[in-house]
């Protein structure tokens, strides 16, 4: 983990439309912390991609249309600060000390991830075992931010190695890191 030289992203969280609208105003975000998580708890964003976060508020709108009616987009500007970053060595060597670590005391069998990788529930296990060894580790110094590449989607064309869903997804575990919230431009969402 490392303050990146870079310490500040623009990311964009997908919501329902009356969620954006407060979040405009100043009303706090909510963590998610479902057992499934990908980057475990925190709130979550899109970084550099608000095509994409509003494509994913319309997936949960077609699959919950009780969570989210009309699908939007918010802005923030966000300070990675401490941020596990997982695509650095140095981040996929940490989370692989937290899976053994994880392994070595489970008793029973571990959880398992989902067969499209949409839920996460290995993966959420493994990142909060990361976040506990690091407060015994660093108790002054928290994870303030977790940042992942997720290869999702269909191929990008015939024989493609990229995929179409492919993104940068960025969990924010420290609220104070979310410096400014911002109103997405319809030009940016085409």
């Amino acid at each position: 983990m490392h303050r990146l030289a870079a310490n500040f992203v623009l990311g964009y969280h997908g919501c329902d439309e009356a969620v954006a609208r407060r979040l405009l105003k100043g009303e706090p975000f909510r963590q998610s912390n479902n057992a499934y998580d990908w980057l475990g708890p925190g709130i979550y964003f899109w970084e550099a991609n608000p095509k994409r976060a509003l494509e994913f508020a319309g997936e949960v709108a077609e699959r919950s249309p009780s969570l989210i009616r009309r699908p939007a987009v918010v802005g923030a500007v966000i300070d990675l600060g401490h941020c596990l970053d997982l695509s650095t060595s140095a981040g996929i060597g940490r989370l692989k000390i937290a899976y053994r670590s994880l392994k070595q005391d489970k008793v029973g069998n571990l959880p398992k991830n989902g067969k499209k990788l949409l839920l996460r529930y290995l993966d959420c296990a493994v990142l909060n075992r990361l976040h506990a060894i690091h407060l015994d580790d660093a108790p002054d110094a928290p994870i303030e931010t977790v940042r992942g590449i997720f290869v999702e989607g269909n191929p990008a064309y015939p024989g493609a190695g990229f995929r179409d869903k492919t993104h940068v997804q960025i969990a924010v575990c420290n609220p104070d890191n979310i410096k400014g919230v911002f109103r997405v431009g319809q030009n940016l969402l085409k």
